[in-house]
């Protein structure tokens, strides 16, 4: 390395030099050429995973954003299940924060589709055959996340029979979710939440329960008697309401990029996706609002 004049820098001289170029920062020698954020992170790992089939110069965004959903997807899981948990603790105002810092994971993987939403049909034709039998309908981790929000279905774990990660799908099916969580703390405050519905099978789908909906209708008109049960239901209406935006973005997301195709993997594209779209968790924290 020189200096601005050419002449040739010292190892010291180096040093300070890029010191100086960081903000006045230490510059430290760390062994095997890792700095501590690198191997903390494991970023060299994570980098070398970007592995493009095709010289198509949108599919490595298209591969990177795939792979923060997925990260994302794992990183909500995480947080619902603290948010679970935190409820079957009687935590309220826990489980409350912990929702705060979901929603802005939400609002962060809804700003995903706006990357993919950018490119054009041709743009990602150029590199759609590669994915084969691919498709977004095989990540585990937005299956799990599904699972512990409260959308349970058997069948959706046949998808991941043969992946390592079968045994972690089926064992959040047979978890409670963080709507059977809630359910179980309203009916510990003495609102009228009906057994059967409290010792529902975890891993058949909720049934909506009009007695359900009757005990939130309680917690709506007398939020005074129960302020943190009501910030609660909102708090799970918010991340109901962020899920079910991300679910309509994907929908125009494949809209704009397939039309009426088929998706990858042969799955049945935007006529899916549409259908999908209007599914809601928790159903009746949206059916009270048309009774309180």
């Amino acid at each position: 390395m020189t200096s601005d004049h050419g002449c040739p820098l010292s190892s010291d001289d180096e040093r300070l030099r890029l010191a100086e170029l960081s903000g006045g920062e230490p510059i430290v020698d760390f062994p095997h050429g890792h700095t501590p954020f690198v191997t903390y992170a494991k970023m060299d790992a994570l980098l070398d995973l970007l592995d493009p089939r095709t010289s198509a110069p949108t599919e490595p965004g298209f591969i990177i954003i795939s792979q923060v959903k997925e990260l994302l997807f794992n990183l909500l899981r995480i947080e619902f299940t603290a948010v679970r948990d935190r409820i079957d603790e009687d935590e309220v105002g826990e489980a409350l924060w912990v929702l705060r810092r979901a929603a802005r994971v939400q609002g962060l993987l809804q700003v995903c589709w706006d990357v993919l939403g950018a490119l054009t049909p041709q743009e990602f034709a150029e590199f759609r055959d590669v994915l084969g039998s691919a498709s977004g309908f095989q990540s585990f981790s937005y299956r799990r996340l599904e699972f512990v929000l409260g959308n349970k279905n058997p069948s959706m774990v046949d998808a991941h029979r043969n992946s390592p990660y079968y045994e972690d799908v089926l064992a959040q099916l047979r978890e409670p979710s963080v709507y059977d969580a809630t359910l179980a703390l309203l009916a510990r405050r003495g609102l009228p939440v009906p057994a059967d519905v409290l010792a529902a099978d975890p891993t058949k789908p909720y049934q909506a329960s009009e007695e359900v909906e009757r005990a939130w209708a309680q917690v709506y008109r007398d939020r005074r008697a129960h302020p943190d049960l009501h910030l609660l239901a909102e708090a799970l209406v918010d991340a109901a309401d962020l899920f079910a935006r991300w679910r309509y973005t994907h929908l125009v997301t494949v809209q704009r990029l397939l039309g009426t195709k088929p998706g990858t993997g042969g799955t049945r594209g935007v006529a899916w996706l549409d259908r999908i779209s209007s599914h809601r968790f928790f159903p009746e924290l949206w059916a009270v609002r048309s009774t309180s």
